[in-house]
């Protein structure tokens, strides 16, 4: 579903979709019509790519319905075919979300939930990788820091001044992993004669956070199926004279929840044990 979410505007940037499973043609076909999917859906019945590819989920006994599926994994091709990238998770249900990963092929390209705050010493836009999300997707947050002419915050590591913080706020909606910070410039201030890690100009702050079980995250929810994350940034800017007071900005981000889907197909088309 978020892969048909996005297929129009992939198309528009010169970008093709296919998904390949071991389910029969006849499944592929109810769960696309059901669903509303217009991209390919490729079968793989006896898992012959699957395999090929290295990706059959070999924890699955032979006499299980389930055998020869494969683990999730996502595969970025070139022009020629040769695969340039690849994606694996070992949990179907703990994955980067689609957008998340053109981002990280394609310059950022894909982005969702845009807000700008303007502030006296920096502009901050605020984005995410998705703006619908399912248990287990791993969700890409972005602070884009511009800071004004002359300014200039201390980042991690520097002593006896405050550096710039970013802190996602504790939900059981969501595990968040720790934020990462771009390198800092060492720079000699003259006012204080000292050198000091900081930022100047533009940096870009990144975190992801991990949706969690259903039954953590459905209590949160309000009556749209929508749940919050909040965030702060906290930094202390400074010009060439004046070092001035610590800020705080509060920054949210609303995501719309979508359940797997649970509905099987007739009794008819659903996959029997092999029994090999």
């Amino acid at each position: 579903m978020e892969l048909e979410k996005n297929w129009g505007d992939l198309r528009k940037v010169g970008l093709g979709v296919a998904a390949v499973s071991y389910d029969s043609i006849n499944v592929l076909h109810n769960f696309a019509e059901r669903r509303g999917i217009h991209f390919p859906l490729l079968s793989d019945v006896d898992s012959k790519i699957i395999r090929a590819l290295g990706i059959v989920n070999d924890s699955v006994p032979n006499d299980d319905p389930l055998f020869g599926i494969s683990y999730a994994c996502l595969f970025v091709l070139d022009p020629k075919g040769v695969i340039v990238a690849k994606y694996f998770e070992g949990n179907h249900r703990q994955t980067y979300t689609f957008v998340d990963i053109l981002n990280r092929n394609f310059g950022g390209a894909f982005t969702f939930q845009k807000t700008e705050i303007d502030r006296q010493h920096l502009k901050l836009v605020a984005t995410a990788s998705h703006s619908i999300v399912a248990v287990g997707k791993h969700v890409a947050l972005t602070l884009d820091v511009e800071l004004k002419p002359n300014m200039h915050i201390y980042a991690p590591g520097v002593e006896g001044y405050i550096p710039i913080s970013w802190k996602i706020k504790e939900s059981a909606a969501m595990a968040a992993q720790e934020v990462r910070y771009p390198a800092a410039e060492k720079l000699y201030l003259k006012a204080i004669d000292e050198t000091v890690p900081a930022y100047r100009g533009h940096l870009q702050l990144r975190g992801v956070i991990t949706i969690s079980e259903d039954e953590k995250l459905r209590p949160l929810l309000d009556s749209t199926g929508t749940f919050t994350v909040e965030a702060t940034l906290r930094y202390q800017a400074c010009d060439d004279q004046i070092c001035y007071l610590p800020q705080e900005v509060p920054v949210k981000w609303n995501f719309q929840y979508a359940s797997f889907d649970q509905q099987r197909v007739p009794i008819g088309l659903r996959r029997k044990t092999l029994g090999r």
